[in-house]
């Protein structure tokens, strides 16, 4: 891809999914540019197994954006890095078309793996603030990983993860648009049995307070 052509579709991603950005130049002193520039030139020269360069090149772009990209990880189409302070994507990652990363999210390792130890995201994912995806396992695509996530195993497609660690509270087949960047309201599956659990103590109460008054002498 020309540098020309690369500039015209993350100025197109950009525009597209923040509505902070006024004008089109913005883009170019966004971190998530810097950072993919930066990358596709690393890993070009990772592919040719150009190391040392393709490193040298990741860690002037860390110091310079606070993303940290490993040249050899594998990136579609389309990737927004929101803010980006903080994320980091590690060597045998695998990123699909249309992903979206916020700040502090990790797509690492979980210590115990060889070989492919990063996770995949398939396309239209979306990683929320400070979410950790640690391991050799695939986020099925339309998915949403809710912010402050821990997410140690497989998910499903169109699903919405919560929790440390992660649980699917949402999987309805129905796709998340790249589109959709809201990363608040995702359901709440402590808050739900915290809600139960009062409302069952309550009716054990009006129970209790029903079997008093039966008892109670006359």
């Amino acid at each position: 891809m020309s540098l020309i052509s690369f500039v015209r579709d993350e100025i197109a991603i950009v525009r597209e999914r923040d509505p902070a950005i006024k004008s089109s130049m913005e883009v170019l002193l966004y971190p998530s540019f810097k950072a993919m520039l930066h990358y596709r030139t690393a890993h070009r020269l990772y592919c040719k197994k150009h190391y040392f360069l393709a490193r040298w090149i990741s860690q002037r772009c860390v110091r310079k954006t606070g993303i940290e990209i490993h040249p050899g990880a594998t990136i579609g189409k389309g990737l927004f890095i929101d803010h980006g302070a903080g994320v980091v994507i590690g060597e045998t990652a695998i990123l699909g078309d249309n992903v979206t990363l916020f700040q502090g999210v990790t797509l690492g390792g979980n210590g115990k793996e060889k070989g492919k130890r990063h996770p995949t995201l398939g396309d239209n994912v979306m990683v929320s603030a400070g979410a950790k995806i640690l391991g050799s396992f695939t986020i099925g695509e339309n998915s949403k990983i809710g912010a402050g996530s821990v997410v140690l195993q497989e998910v499903p497609p169109n699903s919405t993860v919560v929790g440390v660690p992660g649980r699917v509270v949402k999987r309805d087949n129905v796709k998340i648009p790249r589109m959709d960047m809201d990363q608040v309201t995702l359901p709440d599956p402590i808050l739900n049995d915290i809600n139960h659990l009062k409302q069952e103590n309550k009716e054990l109460k009006e129970e209790i307070a029903a079997l008093k008054e039966f008892i109670a002498p006359k």
